[in-house]
Protein backbone atom coordinates (compact mmCIF):
# COMPACT_ATOMS: atom_id res chain seq x y z
CA UNK A 1 0.00 0.00 0.00
CA UNK A 2 1.41 3.37 -1.00
CA UNK A 3 1.65 6.36 1.31
CA UNK A 4 -1.20 8.06 -0.54
CA UNK A 5 -3.38 4.97 -0.26
CA UNK A 6 -2.62 4.82 3.46
CA UNK A 7 -3.60 8.47 3.93
CA UNK A 8 -6.81 7.94 2.01
CA UNK A 9 -7.61 4.83 4.03
CA UNK A 10 -6.92 6.68 7.27
CA UNK A 11 -9.08 9.59 6.19
CA UNK A 12 -11.94 7.25 5.27
CA UNK A 13 -11.71 5.53 8.65
CA UNK A 14 -11.84 8.86 10.49
CA UNK A 15 -14.81 9.98 8.41
CA UNK A 16 -16.65 6.72 9.04
CA UNK A 17 -15.99 7.00 12.77
CA UNK A 18 -17.26 10.57 12.84
CA UNK A 19 -20.32 9.55 10.80
CA UNK A 20 -21.11 6.75 13.26
CA UNK A 21 -20.74 9.09 16.24
CA UNK A 22 -23.02 11.66 14.62
CA UNK A 23 -25.58 8.98 13.81
CA UNK A 24 -25.76 8.05 17.50
CA UNK A 25 -26.04 11.71 18.54
CA UNK A 26 -28.75 12.29 15.93
CA UNK A 27 -30.77 9.35 17.23
CA UNK A 28 -30.42 10.66 20.78
CA UNK A 29 -31.47 14.14 19.66
CA UNK A 30 -34.53 12.69 17.94
CA UNK A 31 -35.42 10.81 21.10
CA UNK A 32 -34.93 13.93 23.21
CA UNK A 33 -37.01 15.98 20.75
CA UNK A 34 -39.77 13.35 20.87
CA UNK A 35 -39.83 13.45 24.68
CA UNK A 36 -39.94 17.24 24.64
CA UNK A 37 -42.77 17.10 22.10
CA UNK A 38 -44.80 14.77 24.30
CA UNK A 39 -44.39 17.10 27.28
CA UNK A 40 -45.50 20.07 25.18
CA UNK A 41 -48.51 18.15 23.91
CA UNK A 42 -49.53 17.49 27.51
CA UNK A 43 -49.19 21.19 28.35
CA UNK A 44 -51.31 22.21 25.38
CA UNK A 45 -53.97 19.64 26.26
CA UNK A 46 -53.90 20.87 29.85
CA UNK A 47 -54.45 24.43 28.67
CA UNK A 48 -57.40 23.36 26.56
CA UNK A 49 -58.93 21.42 29.45
CA UNK A 50 -58.48 24.32 31.88
CA UNK A 51 -60.07 26.76 29.48
CA UNK A 52 -63.13 24.52 29.13
CA UNK A 53 -63.49 24.18 32.90
CA UNK A 54 -62.92 27.82 33.67
CA UNK A 55 -65.34 29.10 31.01
CA UNK A 56 -67.35 31.97 32.43
CA UNK A 57 -65.06 32.35 35.44
CA UNK A 58 -62.27 33.26 33.07
CA UNK A 59 -64.15 36.37 32.05
CA UNK A 60 -64.47 37.49 35.66
CA UNK A 61 -60.91 36.63 36.67
CA UNK A 62 -59.43 37.29 33.25
CA UNK A 63 -56.21 38.81 34.54
CA UNK A 64 -55.23 35.84 36.70
CA UNK A 65 -56.20 33.27 34.11
CA UNK A 66 -54.60 35.30 31.35
CA UNK A 67 -51.32 35.52 33.26
CA UNK A 68 -51.28 31.78 33.92
CA UNK A 69 -52.10 31.11 30.29
CA UNK A 70 -49.26 33.39 29.17
CA UNK A 71 -46.77 31.51 31.37
CA UNK A 72 -47.71 28.10 29.97
CA UNK A 73 -47.88 29.45 26.41
CA UNK A 74 -44.36 30.85 26.81
CA UNK A 75 -43.15 27.46 28.11
CA UNK A 76 -44.63 25.79 25.04
CA UNK A 77 -43.01 28.31 22.68
CA UNK A 78 -39.63 27.80 24.38
CA UNK A 79 -40.10 24.05 24.12
CA UNK A 80 -40.78 24.33 20.39
CA UNK A 81 -37.57 26.35 20.04
CA UNK A 82 -35.63 23.63 21.88
CA UNK A 83 -37.08 20.99 19.55
CA UNK A 84 -36.07 23.06 16.49
CA UNK A 85 -32.49 23.19 17.81
CA UNK A 86 -32.47 19.43 18.31
CA UNK A 87 -33.58 18.72 14.75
Amino acid sequence: MSDTEGKIQSLLQRLETERDELRVKLNLAKMEAREEWEELEEKIQGLKARMKVVGDEAREAGGDVGAAFDVVAEEVKEGFARIRKLL
